[in-house]
């Protein structure tokens, strides 16, 4: 790619149909891609099902439909302009050197922390029972004659 195709305008990027670096940061690409795609797809599904509802039916679908196509080029064209592009590339290659964790480690890891989580919060009730006692035996809380659903008592 020459340097001056590569630095042109973001509407110049827009317009164009080739691809930037097309072997490299594939899988990130195009999962950035699907995910700005299906983000417009949504947008589009709820525009049709909701505001232009009311609408006959080439209005309701019509302009959902052409604002989808649009929605669509511009997530292509996106994954495609050459400083995004070239994050997403950096991006892939940096995931490539991520040392990722075995299954029995995510397993041990995730069972550490439900544990400290359960242990944190038996030990932060039992500070409030603690401390709602205290209260209650100063004088300063009144929690039997409380109305749970009534927060004014």
């Amino acid at each position: 790619m020459s340097r001056q195709q590569a630095s042109g305008s973001i509407w110049s990027e827009l317009l164009a149909a080739g691809l930037y670096k097309r072997n490299q940061g594939r899988i990130v690409r195009q999962a950035t891609g699907a995910a700005v795609g299906l983000v417009v797809f949504i947008g589009c599904y709820v525009l049709a099902q909701g505001r232009l509802a009311e609408y006959d039916d080439p209005i309701r679908y019509g302009v959902p439909a052409a604002l989808l196509a649009a929605g669509c080029w511009f997530a292509f064209r996106l994954v495609n302009y050459p400083k995004f592009a070239d994050f997403l590339i950096s991006v892939e290659a940096e995931m490539a050197k991520v040392s990722w964790p075995t299954w029995p480690e995510v397993l041990r890891a995730s069972l550490v922390v439900i544990a400290i989580m359960l242990l944190l919060a038996t030990v932060l009730f039992l500070f409030d029972m603690l401390w709602g006692w205290v209260f209650e035996s100063l004088g300063v809380l009144n929690l039997k004659d409380a109305d749970p659903v009534d927060p004014a008592n």
